[in-house]
């Protein structure tokens, strides 16, 4: 055998034995690895579904305060509600009070009043508008209220018997509307001595079988009643 032919097998065989052991070598890392990153995989499983799971518990927790802030502010909105009703019923309780009070002070009173002058007003048909010839009555009318003292004034609408009765109180309300606004504006009458009301055509003053009649019946009455009682103190004192 030739050196170089026995150089070349020697070489072989080295290089067989090293490929030998690098294979074995891959082996057994591959076998001692394997494990480790089975392990790891399924790690980075289990943290991936916590993650999850933890989104979920945190939205759901979320979605919960907002609910929950949702039925405070509700409770707190019915809160107000409820305290503001309850207010708005105790002012209109007070002021059904106050007016009854007044009321019951003013029939206890009326007995000492007594008619010392009148006006009527008439209107045309299905109208609440005075006319010129109305206002200079009321004019002539109202001169003797500047110096009246302790007085109320009775306003009273009507209606001749044409129409609905409803629709002739509402045109009868209008009438006497009128004529206090006329009066109020003008002669600086002040609104407690105003007692009116429309009467309809409940109330007639003459036949409504007539044209004539019926004219009649569409005015406003207006009386100037004087507290006696007043007017005796102020007599006495003058004595």
């Amino acid at each position: 055998m030739s050196t170089y032919r026995f150089v070349a097998l020697t070489l072989a065989a080295a290089l067989a034995a090293v490929g030998a052991t690098g294979c074995a070598t891959k082996n057994y890392v591959r076998n001692q690895t394997a494990p480790l990153v089975d392990r790891t995989n399924q790690l980075d499983g289990k943290t991936a579904a916590n993650n999850r799971q933890i989104h979920d518990v945190d939205d759901r927790a979320q979605s919960g305060i907002r609910q929950a802030q949702g039925s405070a502010d509700a409770a707190t909105r019915n809160a107000l509600d409820a305290s503001k009703a309850a207010g708005d019923a105790e002012s209109s309780a007070n002021t059904a009070v106050h007016r009854a009070d007044s009321l019951e002070s003013v029939v206890k009173g009326l007995d000492n009043y007594r008619p010392v002058a009148n006006v009527a007003v008439t209107f045309g048909f299905d109208k609440a508008v005075l006319t010129r010839e109305d206002r200079e009555q009321l004019d002539t009318f109202a001169a003797q209220l500047a110096s009246a003292t302790g007085y109320i004034l009775e306003v009273t609408g009507g209606t001749d018997s044409t129409g609905p009765a409803q629709y002739n109180y509402e045109l009868s309300q209008r009438r006497a509307d009128a004529v206090v606004q006329y009066l109020a504006s003008k002669y600086a009458v002040p609104a407690h001595r105003f007692y009116l009301i429309g009467i309809g055509k409940d109330k007639e003053v003459a036949p409504n079988t007539t044209a004539e009649g019926r004219k009649q019946n569409r005015r406003v009455e207006v009386r100037l009643l004087r507290n006696t009682a007043v007017q005796s103190t102020q007599t006495a004192a003058v004595q």
